[in-house]
């Protein structure tokens, strides 16, 4: 019997010799003495299940999707998003800016906490989004604004079901503020992996800045869901690549997880 008799048989089709390939989901390589059947894995075929280990994520991608007020206003919760959090002045909008290399992407201003309302990002890889939450602790508004804007930053981060990581951003001359402390406690009693930038780190001499990156992993030695700390400036472009790298690790993961 000829390789193409035997592909007919299996109900393949035939190309040349000693490949064979499928007419539905299987793909066989035929030698004389036997057929070797490779299934697809469905998730590499499909665009909106890309294979993790493949992943590549271009963050400079990142395009604005909206704006919500309150969590009942945000996108369809599905997907994984990366949200952003930090006191304000301590550089969020323009660490988010260098990540994705878009000075204009997250608003920023010289007037700190200008961020009031919860602002949504996507990325060119299907439904991953980078989240931009209000800065917190600064802002010269009233009391009960600031109080609503609390209420509405809780509910997100305590119900939003597609919250994956929390990149925290604090001030290199300012660590672990009294709000930096408050969403790490959150964080490790939720679990979610959460990484430090210590921005404006231009401001400092290598010593210094190195000294307090130590200090600030080792007061966090006990929090069980830090996956780094990184020191960042946003003004030289230094921590971008490695907080790239880290988000983009963080989502294979949480693409992984789903897939099991």
């Amino acid at each position: 019997m000829t390789q193409k008799d035997q592909a007919k048989n299996f109900g393949l089709l035939y190309t040349k010799p000693f490949l064979i390939k499928p007419l539905r989901q299987s793909t066989v390589l035929l030698s004389p003495l036997l057929f070797v059947y490779l299934e697809f894995d469905q998730t590499m075929t499909s665009k909106s299940n890309p294979n993790p280990d493949s992943l590549s994520i271009a963050y400079n991608s990142a395009n604005f999707s909206r704006s919500a007020s309150k969590l009942s206003n945000c996108p369809e919760d599905d997907g994984i998003e990366i949200a952003f959090a930090g006191r304000s002045n301590a550089g969020k909008s323009s660490a988010i800016n260098a990540i994705t290399n878009n000075k204009k992407l997250a608003r920023t201003s010289k007037t700190p906490g200008r961020t009031q309302l919860i602002n949504f990002f996507d990325l060119s890889t299907p439904g991953v989004r980078l989240v931009d939450l209000p800065g917190y602790g600064y802002a010269k508004v009233s009391m009960a604004l600031k109080s609503e804007w609390g209420k509405h930053l809780d509910d997100y981060l305590r119900n939003r079901e597609s919250l994956s990581a929390l990149v925290l951003i604090m001030d290199i001359r300012k660590p672990l503020t009294e709000f930096d402390n408050m969403m790490l406690d959150w964080s490790d009693q939720s679990e979610l992996p959460t990484i430090i930038l210590l921005t404006k780190s231009d401001k400092m001499k290598y010593g210094p800045s190195k000294q307090v990156y130590f200090q600030v992993k080792k007061a966090l030695e006990a929090h069980a869901s830090l996956v780094d700390v990184i020191l960042f400036s946003s003004l030289k472009k230094s921590g971008v690549s490695e907080i790239r790298n880290t988000l983009t690790e963080l989502v294979k993961q949480n693409m992984s997880n789903k897939l099991d």
